[in-house]
């Protein structure tokens, strides 16, 4: 196996606050190789912008990382210790350089008052050794090559004169102008009408396919991951509880979280099927439950078990894991059965 872009190992992170250290994530693990889409699912408050914003080192100055986390980055030449970076300098060779990230919302990502253009040119001669003409010159390349009309002219205008579709995929183009190793997008459609969220998402596939780069998507839409990701990570309240290829998790849940995930999802082949929502709501980091962290909400939870210890990981198909008592006691691929709020579901 190649050597991953980027691998998280142990990932713990806890804040300081005046409330006491609180846990935002919880022993993740995970790792990215060059030209794969990782999807990271799940509801807000699950943890994902965090964990996204520790592979750049851009949570909040109260973050604490556990001493056992350790976050792994391979620059095509050597591996660096993203969690050890402590100076500016350092940390400015991975942020915006080796690593790139999309945000949510572009437009509180551009200075208003700045042009798109001298904001490209800018992160330009910060990460690379070009001048200003050749900076402008590449960023006016990348903004055709995302398919803005009218580069040239797009480039000195503001980006309140963009619109949202536009801002996008300005905000993707200056994401790829340094040619990261990993791009993280996070959420990048959420804002989006229907239709421009897939000329994004066909846009990002045909990116991967050119760059050869890892990429983190995050989301709540796990329609959205199955149309852009290799593998998929569910996420709640800060623990992995699910991975694998993607198809074979959509087809085959493993855990009873990303079962309720794609019931809450509509049916193209049954448009009269009624939804079902995972029922209740994600708890609070400062109520953070014992044992299973979903059991408070788990429609097939084993009382005396789910809510007093944590589940091990289990390989329950070809690379495909889950953190789920209703497995523990089965050799790895085989079926289990369980009952959900719609009825007994079965993994086969």
């Amino acid at each position: 196996m190649s050597t991953p872009v980027i691998k998280a190992e142990n990932l713990t992170i806890r804040f300081h606050t005046d409330e006491g250290l609180i846990t935002a994530v919880e022993n993740v693990s995970f790792e990215i190789a060059a030209g794969e889409v990782l999807g990271l699912v799940g509801e807000s408050g699950s943890g994902k912008s965090v964990t996204a914003k520790s592979l750049m080192l851009l949570n909040a100055d109260n973050a604490v990382y556990d001493d056992n986390s350790r976050i792994t980055l391979y620059d095509g030449k050597q591996e660096i210790n993203i969690l050890s970076l402590n100076s500016q300098r350092e940390r400015r060779q991975i942020r915006g350089g080796l690593i790139s990230m999309i945000f949510q919302e572009p437009m509180a990502s551009f200075a208003p008052a700045i042009t798109v253009g001298k904001q490209m040119v800018e992160q330009l001669m910060l990460h690379t050794d070009m001048n200003k003409k050749e900076a402008a010159n590449l960023s006016i390349e990348m903004l055709e090559r995302v398919g803005i009309a009218d580069a040239a002219q797009r480039f000195n205008q503001y980006a309140f004169e963009f619109s949202g579709g536009m801002r996008q995929r300005a905000m993707i183009a200056m994401a790829l102008s340094t040619r990261p190793r990993l791009l993280i997008a996070d959420e990048p459609t959420t804002a989006l009408d229907v239709t421009i969220q897939a000329q994004v998402i066909d846009l990002m596939k045909e990116i991967v396919d050119d760059f050869n780069m890892a990429v983190l998507f995050i989301t709540h839409d796990l329609g959205v991951i199955a149309q852009t990701a290799d593998r998929v990570a569910v996420m709640y309240l800060g623990r992995l509880l699910e991975n694998g290829p993607v198809r074979e998790v959509i087809r085959q849940p493993g855990h009873p979280y990303t079962q309720g995930l794609l019931q809450a999802l509509p049916r193209l082949d049954d448009l009269d099927a009624p939804l079902s929502p995972v029922p209740g709501d994600i708890p609070s980091p400062l109520e953070r439950p014992p044992g299973c962290v979903f059991h408070t909400r788990c429609t097939a939870k084993i009382d005396g078990r789910c809510d007093q210890s944590v589940p091990d990981e289990i390989i329950i198909g070809n690379q495909h894991k889950t953190s789920c008592f209703l497995h523990d006691s089965e050799p790895p691929g085989a079926a289990a059965n369980y009952t959900t709020s719609s009825g007994t579901v079965s993994n086969q």
